[in-house]
């Protein structure tokens, strides 16, 4: 769903206030006195992953230097508990503080100058549930009541964990505020329907706040029944933990008297969201980014669960009501939920300034939407798609594409197999001529299909960023295909047959259970020709792809093959930045790096070495000194990606400039 399932590149590329366990305080290494140019919430500012700092430009990125590295120690390979853990993290940093969360859902605040530790919050969560998207936090959210300047919890941080709890935090201890929900929490698992095992339903994405409210929805483990919990999102008062409003994703004509519904009345097996929310606080607009109803593959009957499924939706704030949908797939059943947090900007589109929408998807594609009616601000085209095998009635006709400037991921065929010797190239042959293979939305058969940007995507949970003055969307893709298929239900026995296959699901109240798995050669290099992940910039007014290239290379991935470090480019997971001054940061690769490039012509300006992997979306503040000097920071979570093979580790690391005098 919002990550790697299987390891793709490990063959081949690649309390209580005062209360005491849950609370510990350690001395930052300078007192904390200090003005910053902040990264208020997940994403920077309106989700644009975009920084309006210059002091690091493309005459001195060359210079830059680790500042400082925090270790949290929050990691596992699986051996000792059974979920692995991808440490995906965007740290925020507001009111002199930089906040970050571990998979362990263990919270932090630092001295963003040294890196000092100045509070530690461990909510002590379940660590013996097998979580379906391993133990993943991306972010926090931060929150200052205006009416309480100056008292406890006046100022707050809003966590959401992997065994379903939303927590408040005082911004300035670490202690829970006791005045939200029961001693600090809400459980966010009540009223979501039963969970078969502990990790069926988590949070891995931060919160968000707005008009009052803080909003949370959810993972759901993929493919395992029709009536999997609900995908509801909610929103609860930031001060009492109270709930607001609940937007349940099931469609207008849901039969709540005879459907599956949890004991509040929610429907299960609907839409979820897994993905991180962007708030517009002047529109009391929310704009969600949504998954696909359950199970993935095959759904029947009416009314059409998709509704609200893999789609761009806008809903007030303030109630939770829609205000407009796009659909980014009409009735999905490929596995391209969208995961990506929208950006927000205001763009020039045909000589005016239009407040905008922009998401990519796993398709590859990227949509720039009115933000106030969804109506798209560049041409959407829906153009036939093959209707055929099991689900032809319930495949939609058509489907929209954007121009292909805004296509970033790219089709194959049968031409594209690959290999490093004739003989392995022979073998990816033989598997893509064996396969049923043709454009995106090739309909998923008894037969094995190959899915063409994969489930990965495409554009993952990492998103787009998006310059707002030189109107530039980057974006970064994945080229991994897939192959899928159907298993009619009186062939399968509890995955028998399948053993060698990555992924087997029953997809429990339909005719059909799945399989599938990444194109791998026999030697684990994907079997399809490079370039398997890459980076590129759009201009929007003018429609037209600046540039696109590889990005990463396999130099620091275990692999059956001792490989030089080509510039193959490889997948990823993670988004990139852009800064005013003309750089785009990029670390989401399966190696131990993190890249600048020039924004307008894809030079690379720059690789700062990391301790571990970088599956994480850089970020970027400033502290200002009482001299009236500035400091930028540029800060990546390195801790790598258990399934996906790369280096684990627990390290965040921030670069800067050398300091005066230095």
């Amino acid at each position: 769903m919002s990550a790697l399932s299987a390891p793709l590149l490990v063959a081949a590329l690649f309390v209580l206030v005062g209360c005491g366990p849950d609370f510990e305080a350690t001395q930052a290494t300078e007192a904390l006195a200090r003005d910053t140019t902040d990264w208020p919430a997940y994403g920077g500012g309106n989700g644009q992953r975009f920084t309006p700092l210059d002091q690091i430009d493309a005459t001195n990125v060359v210079d830059l230097e680790i500042a400082w590295i925090h270790r949290h120690g929050d990691v596992s390979d699986g051996s000792e508990i059974p979920s692995t853990t991808a440490f995906q993290v965007t740290p925020i940093v507001a009111d002199g503080r930089l906040f970050y969360c571990t998979p362990f859902n263990r919270v932090f605040a630092l001295d963003p100058m040294t890196g000092g530790e100045l509070w530690r919050f461990d909510p002590e969560i379940d660590l013996s549930g097998n979580y379906a998207n391993q133990l993943v936090c991306r972010g926090v959210a931060y929150w200052t009541d205006p009416d309480a300047e100056g008292a406890f919890c006046d100022a707050r941080v809003f966590t959401a964990t992997n065994d379903g709890y939303l927590i408040a935090l005082d911004a300035a201890t670490g202690k829970v505020c006791p005045d939200f929900g029961e001693t600090g929490r809400v459980n966010l698992n009540r009223g979501v329907g039963e969970q078969e095992w502990l990790g069926e339903y988590q949070v891995t994405s931060a919160p968000t706040v707005i008009s009052g409210g803080v909003v949370v929805g959810a993972a759901i483990s993929d493919n395992a029944r029709i009536d999997a919990p609900s995908g509801v999102v909610r929103s609860f008062d930031v001060r009492t933990g109270a709930q607001r409003w609940a937007w349940d994703l099931a469609p207008p004509d849901f039969d709540y008297e005879t459907g599956f519904v949890s004991d509040e009345g929610y429907a299960l097996g609907t839409p979820n969201v897994w993905g991180t929310m962007v708030a517009d606080p002047a529109r009391d607009l929310l704009i969600v980014p949504t998954g696909n109803p359950a199970p993935d593959y095959y759904r029947s009957g009416t009314p059409d669960m998709d509704h609200y499924g893999t789609a761009i939706v806008a809903v007030r704030g303030s109630t939770g009501e829609v205000v407009w949908k796009f659909d980014a797939v009409i009735n999905d059943f490929w596995d391209y939920d969208v995961g990506g947090q929208p950006s927000l900007a205001d763009l020039q589109i045909g000589g005016e300034a239009v407040p905008a929408v922009v998401a990519g998807t796993k398709m590859g594609f990227i949509f720039v939407l009115h933000r106030e009616t969804g109506e798209p601000l560049i041409d959407v085209e829906y153009r036939k798609v093959p209707r055929e095998g099991p689900l032809r009635d319930q495949l939609s006709p058509v489907q929209p594409f954007p121009p292909d400037a805004f296509r970033v991921a790219k089709e194959i065929s049968v031409d594209d197999a690959w290999g490093l010797t004739f003989w392995d190239e022979g073998a990816c042959r033989e598997t893509l001529e064996t396969a049923r293979l043709g454009p995106i939305y090739t309909p998923i058969t008894e037969q094995w299909t190959i899915v063409a940007p994969s489930h990965l995507g495409g554009i993952n949970w990492g998103g787009v960023a998006v310059d707002p003055e030189r109107g530039l969307i980057a974006a970064r893709n994945s080229n991994a295909p897939a192959r899928v298929r159907l298993i009619p239900r009186q062939e399968f026995s509890g995955g028998k047959g399948y053993e060698f296959v990555d992924e087997v699901a029953e997809q429990r109240g339909t005719p059909y259970a799945m399989a599938r798995e990444f194109l791998l050669s026999p030697l684990g290099l994907p079997c399809t020709a490079p370039p398997w992940g890459e980076i590129g910039v759009i201009d929007i007014a003018a429609g037209t792809r600046l540039w696109q290239q590889p990005h990463g290379t396999v130099r620091d991935v275990l692999s059956p093959i001792p490989l030089p470090p080509m510039e193959f480019g490889v997948p990823g997971l993670g988004g990139p930045m852009l800064t005013r001054s003309g750089l785009l940061f990029l670390a989401a690769a399966f190696e131990n790096v993190i890249r600048a490039y020039d924004v307008t012509n894809g030079e690379e300006l720059w690789q700062g070495p990391l301790p571990a992997g970088p599956q994480a979306t850089p970020m970027s503040y400033a502290v200002h000194r009482d001299d009236g000097s500035m400091r930028q920071f540029v800060v990546i979570a390195a801790g790598g990606h258990a399934r996906g093979g790369t280096t684990l580790g627990d390290h965040l690391v921030a670069f800067s400039l050398p300091a005066p005098g230095a």
